[in-house]
């Protein structure tokens, strides 16, 4: 069974740590002043794998902070994956071959299916999914817009075109510390019958241990933003729960 992976969160913005409320780039609150030292802290605390997003990237569909994501990938231990706004192969290829372990793909997967399906062929399970879900549908560019898409329908779709890893978003909880959306986690896991990362509510050791009583179904890490920031708990407290 893969093992239960904490992915401590670093969101960009301006060159600074940010986190938003449900996506939403009004509701913006500054951690930091630099990435490369937030995911150093993170690392130092035995992180073995950060979670990286470029909001501006996000919005403008072309990356924005890799000077950042790249700093982290070579200096530190820890294994990065980077999301935000990556919408075109020679992005992918930029982030993959300068350190980045795993890229995620989100707009992407719902708006140019085919792309996506050719970068799974072209570099497995170093592409994640992120799919992010308001009220059971895909949402897009930053949370910006809703598709059309079930979240589930996508997942399926793209683990039948060789998609090993997704991270599930629910909108609704993300900033909120309200706790994760366990169910929509699992059904996830379940239907596409592939690895999914939690993201989005996680408040508290025991919502960690609740998502890893699901690690059989294939839910497989949890990605921690807003807790560690408002000092509910730290990397080395996850790790530790987790470890127990």
């Amino acid at each position: 069974m893969t093992a239960f992976t904490i992915y401590p969160a670093i969101d960009m913005r301006g060159g600074k740590c940010v986190r938003l409320i449900q996506g939403d780039y009004s509701q913006e609150t500054v951690y930091g002043n630099s990435p490369f030292d937030m995911a150093k802290s993170f690392a130092g605390q035995g992180a073995e794998w950060i979670h990286m997003v470029d909001l501006d990237g996000a919005k403008a569909g072309e990356k924005k902070n890799d000077a950042f994501v790249i700093k982290a990938a070579n200096e530190l231990q820890a294994k990065i994956q980077i999301g935000g706004g990556i919408r075109s192969e020679r992005d992918v290829a930029h982030y993959l071959e300068n350190g980045i372990q795993r890229v995620i793909l989100g707009s992407a997967a719902v708006s140019d299916p085919s792309f996506t399906k050719e970068m799974i062929r072209r570099y497995g399970s170093r592409i994640a999914i992120g799919i992010d879900a308001k009220d059971g549908m895909a949402a897009t560019h930053g949370w910006l817009q809703t598709s059309e898409t079930k979240a589930v329908e996508l997942g399926k779709a793209l683990a039948d075109a060789g998609a090993e890893v997704f991270i599930v978003t629910d909108i609704a909880t993300d900033g909120m510390l309200s706790g994760p959306n366990i169910g929509g986690i699992v059904t996830m896991a379940e239907e596409t019958g592939k690895q999914v990362i939690a993201s989005g509510g996680i408040s508290s050791l025991e919502d960690i241990a609740a998502l890893r009583e699901y690690q059989a179904n294939g839910v497989t890490g949890a990605i921690i933003g807003k807790a560690l920031y408002t000092n509910r708990f730290t990397v080395r407290d996850a790790l530790k729960r987790v470890s127990d």
